[in-house]
């Protein structure tokens, strides 16, 4: 069962490492322009977070049903469902790409960047969400594709998109400059365009990365669409829509949660916004075991239920929990060792690498607990159920980091560190409630159709 497990997971890993370390470079890269220009990046980074988390909610609806009929055994009801993820596709990646560029504009003024910073900070986030619909393809089609169980295929493309948008960096963000290779002087060709170049590398990865993960889709053996119609299917949206409605209201309003808490941590100054982004990009390549089994977890539970199988489902609850709260002991652990070289790779200023540091090493601490959150979580979803996460995440949200956070910076005068701890306590809440559910069993729906449990419990 680990091996099953791991087979799925680290294909998920290896993608979110690629991931983390092109992040890692890119605010490296743009950092060596300045605070200023860190600052312009990271700025409206949590908007992004709050279109690509409502996006996702829409994939992990098909997620529920790619997944439970591959366990069935169903194609066909697999395919359909991947002909509506690429319906799905069209209509919200259009519709996002509008509605998000629209706004490029005054989203600056929204997240209260310093007026000085708000012309770059727009330009970069209009180039960045261009291609939203390759985008949104990428994000859908590769959850429909783990679902069935392929989780190379996204990984590969990943991995390409890290690589074209690396190189493109170097030959979009900088002027042409002379660098010493082998003891030799080569001339670097180089744009020159800073911040904007940063924007369109990452704009050209994307685009080619929707476009290769659309064809791979297409081409799968399994859920390929082809031959299927594109009409809207009431029996394949129905069910998605009711999983992924409250799994988009969860990411959306914990997403709107994001936007409001980086507002305020913008208003404490540019030290405090630069600080934030670099810890947000350090923080997320720990997080990358809890999510690459959450990619696990969802889809093994996900085919257990469709193949009605209790005895499998037990035995992946018994087995995730444990391997999770391990792999997070150990990335808890390094980050709170190398919280401060991490710092001092993307700022040379000292004020942002002691805080960004301070911070890091409070989160770390919190990432087992975290840890147990995203597992059930992922389970929860395999099997459909997004409700519950929906109110335990919009509880702990709004009513611990928002409202903890306005206290903390608004009445009380505190800054970054104090917002940090107002985030680990809404982390502490849902392992809290998740851990709760898990006990109890009310995640998994097979335990409840168990008929010596209906005796028990009658």
């Amino acid at each position: 069962m680990v091996r099953v497990i791991l087979t799925l997971a680290w294909p998920t890993m290896l993608e979110q490492i690629s991931q983390s370390a092109v992040q890692y470079i890119d605010t490296a890269m743009v950092g060596a322009l300045g605070t200023q220009a860190t600052a312009a990046v990271g700025a409206t980074s949590t908007v992004g977070w709050l279109v690509f988390n409502s996006i996702t909610a829409f994939g992990v609806g098909f997620l529920g049903i790619i997944a439970k009929a591959c366990g069935a055994q169903d194609a066909r009801m697999a395919r359909r469902a991947a002909a509506q993820s690429a319906l799905a596709v069209l209509v919200i990646g259009i519709l996002s790409t509008v509605l998000v560029t629209s706004l490029s504009g005054v989203i600056p003024v929204w997240m209260q960047v310093e007026p000085r910073i708000r012309p770059t900070a727009s330009r970069y986030f209009l180039i960045l969400y261009l291609p939203l619909l390759p985008r949104t393809a990428s994000i859908i089609f590769g959850t429909a594709l783990r679902a069935a169980g392929d989780t190379r295929t996204p990984m590969k493309v990943g991995v390409w998109v890290n690589c074209i948008n690396v190189v493109l960096n170097f030959l979009l963000i900088y002027p042409t400059r002379t660098a010493v290779l082998f003891g030799r002087a080569v001339t670097v060709p180089g744009a020159g365009m800073g911040v904007v170049g940063a924007a369109a590398a990452s704009a050209a990865a994307f685009t080619w990365g929707g476009i290769r993960i659309t064809w791979a889709l297409w081409r799968h053996p399994v859920i390929s669409p082809r031959g299927q119609t594109l009409r809207p299917d009431p029996l394949i949206l129905r069910p998605c829509l009711r999983v992924a409605l409250p799994n988009m209201l969860q990411r959306f309003g914990t997403s709107l949660g994001y936007v409001a808490f980086a507002a305020m941590i913008n208003s404490l100054g540019e030290a405090a916004t630069a600080a934030h982004t670099i810890a947000n990009t350090v923080e997320s390549a720990f997080y990358i075991p809890g999510y690459g089994m959450q990619t696990a977890a969802a889809t093994l539970t996900g085919n257990a239920y469709g193949a009605g199988d209790q005895k499998r489902m037990k035995a992946l609850t018994a087995m995730f929990l444990p391997v999770e709260v391990c792999l997070m002991c150990v990335t808890g652990g390094a980050l709170f060792a190398t919280a401060p070289l991490l710092m001092g790779i993307f700022s040379s200023s000292g004020e942002v690498v002691t805080l960004g540091a301070t911070v890091l090493r409070m989160v770390a601490v919190s990432e087992p607990l975290y840890g147990v959150s995203i597992i059930v979580e992922g389970m929860m979803m395999g099997v459909g159920k997004t409700k519950t996460p929906f109110v335990y995440n919009i509880i702990g949200m709004w009513c611990v980091r928002i409202v903890g956070t306005f206290l903390c910076i608004r009445l009380l005068g505190l800054g970054l560190v104090a917002a940090w701890g107002c985030m680990i306590a809404h982390n502490v809440l849902l392992f809290a409630l998740y851990l709760i559910s898990f006990v109890r069993g009310t995640w998994n729906p097979l335990r409840e159709r168990d008929p010596r449990q209906t005796e028990r419990s009658g």
